[in-house]
């Protein structure tokens, strides 16, 4: 099942909605797709002191990968496999502070850095412990403080994320504060990459969000594309908030109203002057997903100004949208459309990403 989307966005057409209804894109995407990204978990707070545990699941509901993260003794940080290398039980269930990880099924214990311990009833045992009996080490990296996790890495976390920290280096900003009473969870019913798709592009700012049109300058909304992400670039209007730049910003001198980084396939984050606000897109069935926005805060004072206000309102327009468009892929009708050339370079990208990963042998 190959997909083409022509290099050039003048002569090419959009995926077909083939793509948005199918149950076995849907289930090969999850290996082909997301278990070769990078997927942000949360910051390092999560581990914050030694013996720290918190245990987690990659996209649960689809990827549903039962994971740890530690930090042991020595004050470094794991991610190891959530699951017993005796029986598979699930090892830790709940947030904790441990000196060694017992589980409780059959008392296999476990080091913080999931290195064996010991094992009751087992001195008749040949050939035991071997390597196989610690827990597996899950690659992960951190960057800015948050911790990104891979089951099956395609490339390291630099590819996708290098381009975003030299770009924010001239972006004068304060220390981001998680604030999770500014932070929620959407459900909409919609494919995954349908809401991708929807964010990927400005062309609809003036059709869909009046509020933000009065904010940001459509006319020179701008695209940037790179390997594994892109950015859009929106610009302030006169007398609206923007960011404060350092004369190193190849943005310094213009009115930068927010940063839009999207990062292949389903992580958006949006840099205003206030702070950040994060989307983790997370497919549950072809037809639903959840989408999480996680707020960090650098400048309470900017709070509510800008581009970078009434997020919910701007949420449930974007949710209404493409509620509708996902309908509409449904049709007989319909199969396929063209690109903006213009506006459309942001889809485009991860359209084209789409099919090179799901082609791939």
């Amino acid at each position: 099942m190959n997909y083409f989307i022509n290099p050039d966005i003048r002569k090419a057409s959009t995926l077909p909605a083939e793509f948005y209804r199918s149950e076995e894109i849907y289930q090969l995407s999850k290996e082909k797709i997301f278990a070769k990204c990078w997927h942000l978990i949360g910051d390092t707070d999560l581990v914050k002191i030694p013996g720290a545990v918190h245990p987690f699941t990659i996209l649960e509901g689809y990827i549903d990968e039962p994971l740890l993260l530690t930090r042991d003794s020595d004050d470094n940080i794991h991610c190891l496999s959530n699951v017993c290398t005796h029986r598979g039980n699930i090892l830790i269930e709940n947030p904790d502070n441990l000196r060694v990880m017992q589980c409780r099924y059959h008392g296999r214990r476990f080091e913080l850095n999931g290195c064996f311990k010991s094992m009751p009833e087992c001195e008749d045992a040949e050939n035991f412990p071997t390597e196989r009996d610690n827990l597996a080490k899950i690659p992960f990296e951190i960057w800015n403080k948050f911790i990104f996790v891979s089951v099956n890495p395609l490339a390291p976390l630099g590819n996708f994320l290098n381009v975003i920290s030299k770009r924010l280096n001239g972006v004068k900003t304060g220390e981001l504060v998680h604030e999770p009473a500014r932070s929620r969870d959407y459900l909409v019913k919609c494919y995954w990459a349908l809401y991708v798709d929807n964010y990927l592009e400005g062309f609809h700012i003036p059709y869909v969000h009046s509020g933000l049109n009065e904010k940001v300058d459509y006319g020179s909304y701008a695209n940037e594309l790179y390997e594994y992400c892109n950015l859009q670039l929106a610009f302030a209007k006169p007398g609206e908030a923007c960011f404060r730049l350092h004369e190193t910003s190849p943005d310094y001198g213009s009115e930068v109203a927010a940063y839009y980084w999207w990062i292949f396939p389903n992580l958006m984050l949006n840099y205003y002057p206030w702070g950040l606000s994060i989307n983790v897109v997370k497919p549950l069935t072809k037809d639903l997903t959840k989408v999480s926005f996680i707020t960090y805060v650098s400048d309470p004072s900017k709070l509510d100004r800008g581009a970078g206000s009434g997020l919910d309102r701007v949420e449930r327009e974007d949710e209404a949208i493409v509620e509708m468009v996902q309908k509409g892929v449904q049709s007989r009708f319909y199969d396929r459309g063209r690109y903006s050339p213009k506006r459309e370079k942001g889809v485009h990208h991860f359209h084209s990403l789409l099919v090179k990963f799901l082609n791939e042998e």
